[in-house]
């Protein structure tokens, strides 16, 4: 079986892509994204050394990049300005509003037991609509700039 090298770098890439589009707040944690790409790639090679399968070793490896990173608060707040907002901001002005309020709505979050797949649960639903509300209060308040 030959072995499909990935290395440190392929997976600290592999994050930083994540991390970038669904969390960016924790971009400024770079020891956070070294740890995670070395763990990653360490179990890649553990898994491969151990005589898995390509496809078995990428899916431990992932398991262990994106650990407690598929539920992301600035993804469902980025969502809920898009289809909820989309008459009040352009489509290049959502990001950075959502990075803008993202700290305002922690207490919302903070409500709610976000583990990996909540979008799947029916709290979801109360959060989304929620954040709605809490957005639209925050907009009236304080306008869009």
């Amino acid at each position: 079986m030959k072995k499909e090298q990935k290395d440190f770098s392929y997976y600290q890439l592999k994050l930083q892509e994540h991390i970038e589009a669904s969390f960016p707040e924790r971009l400024d944690d770079p020891k956070f994204i070294s740890q995670r790409a070395r763990w990653a790639a360490n179990a890649y090679d553990g898994a491969f050394r151990s005589g898995n399968h390509v496809t078995k070793c990428d899916e431990i490896a992932d398991y262990i990049l994106y650990e407690g990173l598929h539920f992301s608060k600035f993804t469902t707040l980025f969502e809920v300005l898009t289809y909820e907002f989309s008459d009040l901001l352009f489509d290049f002005e959502f990001r950075d509003f959502a990075l803008k309020i993202l700290p305002t709505c922690e207490e919302v979050f903070a409500k709610y037991d976000l583990t990996d797949d909540f979008a799947y649960s029916n709290d979801y639903d109360l959060l989304y609509t929620e954040m709605t509300g809490f957005i639209a209060i925050w907009i009236e308040q304080h306008g869009i700039q």
